[in-house]
């Protein structure tokens, strides 16, 4: 749940006893759905509300005075409102955070002087300062809206995604595991326009981690780590010439590399050169050791995708259900609303579904080159149905900007008679999709988690963050 910091606007033709009593409605609505709200008292100002300069300085103080606490701003107006007042707390204050605004319903039995309030009015001059001063906000469903209404819980919920995203994306330290494949020229990406918007990446050679792994010697971290595997999912190497028990220590010790190397270095997200050097060189796949922390939520990306770590927490912040990373990668037969997106997989255990147990497995198609010895640790299972969403970034060196797509879908049941993990997803106008991303050049991979958390990407990165945002609908 969110720390809110709360503005009540006020405006002294109005009744403030509306101001009042709106103050504790919204401040009850929050409260009763967990949310934490930090705003001015009854006896700092009238009646907790502002609509004065020295109100707003003093509404700003005790903003900064619990920066380090507010992950957005609710700025609600019970009747008209003070623009100035209101809008001043918010540049005083100096916080960088999403807004939200929001202004009650009037009643039509309730029009009299005593009673209207002509917030209706109000909000447009609040969101017009706010425009004038260059201050990204967010909208309320309907332009004004009852505090006991199922919109309002809505908006509230969505902006508290909003708000999760926006703070965990700014200053994010992304990894990056060693280099990316030479085949795939697609996962090239700027480093610096990332950092413009705040996201750190943080590489180190693959031979370092390697070094950090079999440097591991502790029998007891590695029997704990390996007994965490066994439980993690059905470990089975049938028919596969491949002896599990050492890759499963061999994915113990590189599991407990990466997640210490992600501790020391602070990083929220990561991606690996997950072939072939790991193979070749440490004799097991990255896809176990991904999946085990992105199911702690800490999202991994495949073939050194930068940008897909980026979407993937993302993603993952939106409403924290484990995400995973997959590929575009087959027509439905004739069907062009649905597609098989796959991978090896890397995908995190719940990300199959409630209650799926994944085998644990070879890699089928790397295996049959670089030996299945050598290629213990992919995910195996059937992807179960329901909704979902998807969404990537891609930064344009050439245009100087970064662009991202995100739409809901849904996972299908299914059957396909296929290797790895298949994923049969339906998608709305997926033709439409797929055209955008050839012409805007978007790569082959994609992030998907469970639930419906588009609209809350799409105002995260293209209102707060600024990029070219498709929403596909």
């Amino acid at each position: 749940m969110a720390v809110f910091g709360l503005i009540v606007g006020t405006r002294g033709f109005f009744n403030p006893k509306l101001a009042q009593a709106g103050r504790k409605a919204v401040m009850d609505r929050l409260e009763q759905t967990g949310h934490s709200v930090i705003v001015l008292g009854e006896d700092e100002t009238p009646f907790g509300c502002v609509e004065t300069r020295e109100h707003a300085y003093k509404c700003a103080r005790l903003f900064k005075d619990n920066a380090d606490k507010i992950e957005g701003l609710i700025i609600t107006l019970p009747n008209f409102g003070d623009e100035i007042g209101v809008v001043e707390s918010v540049t005083l204050s100096n916080l960088d955070v999403p807004i939200l605004v929001h202004a009650f319903d009037d009643e039509l039995d309730k029009m009299d002087i005593a009673n209207r309030r002509d917030a209706f009015c109000g909000k447009l001059s609040v969101c017009n300062n706010l425009y004038q001063r260059g201050i990204k906000f967010t909208d309320t469903t309907y332009h004004t809206t009852s505090v006991d209404s199922k919109e309002f819980h809505e908006d509230v919920e969505r902006f508290g995604g909003i708000c999760g995203v926006y703070r965990g994306i700014k200053g994010a330290r992304i990894a990056q595991i060693g280099t990316r494949p030479g085949a795939f020229r697609t996962v090239r990406y700027s480093e610096k326009l990332l950092e413009r918007s705040g996201i750190t990446v943080v590489p180190v050679d693959l031979s370092e981690i390697i070094f950090m792994a079999e440097s591991i010697s502790d029998e007891r971290l590695i029997s704990d780590k390996t007994a965490e595997i066994k439980a993690y999912g059905n470990v089975d190497c049938t028919g596969y010439a491949c002896d599990s028990k050492k890759g499963m220590i061999n994915s113990a010790k590189l599991t407990i590399a990466v997640e210490n190397w992600m501790t020391e270095n602070e990083c929220a997200a990561g991606c690996i050169q997950c072939w072939d050097s790991l193979l070749n060189n440490f004799h097991c796949a990255a896809c176990l050791t991904m999946s085990m922390l992105g199911e702690k939520g800490i999202p991994f990306a495949c073939e050194t995708d930068v940008q897909g770590a980026v979407a993937m927490y993302a993603l993952y912040l939106a409403n924290k259900n484990p995400v995973g990373y997959l590929d575009w990668n087959n027509s439905y037969g004739d069907n062009r609303d649905m597609c098989i997106n796959f991978h090896c997989s890397n995908y995190p255990k719940s990300f199959f579904g409630d209650g799926y147990t994944p085998d644990i497995s070879c890699l089928d198609i790397l295996g049959q080159t670089l030996g299945y010895e050598n290629c213990f640790g992919a995910m195996k299972g059937r992807v179960q149905k329901g909704a979902c969403t998807f969404m990537n970034i891609q930064t344009d060196d050439y245009a100087g900007r970064i662009k991202a797509y995100v739409g809901d879908g849904e996972f299908m049941d299914g059957v396909v008679n296929t290797v790895g993990s298949p994923a049969i997803c339906k998608i709305d106008n997926l033709q439409s999709l797929m055209s955008y991303l050839c012409k805007n050049g978007f790569h082959h991979h994609v992030a998907m988690n469970r639930g419906l958390s588009a609209e809350i990407i799409r105002e995260v990165f293209g209102n707060y963050f600024g990029w070219d945002v498709y929403r596909h609908i």
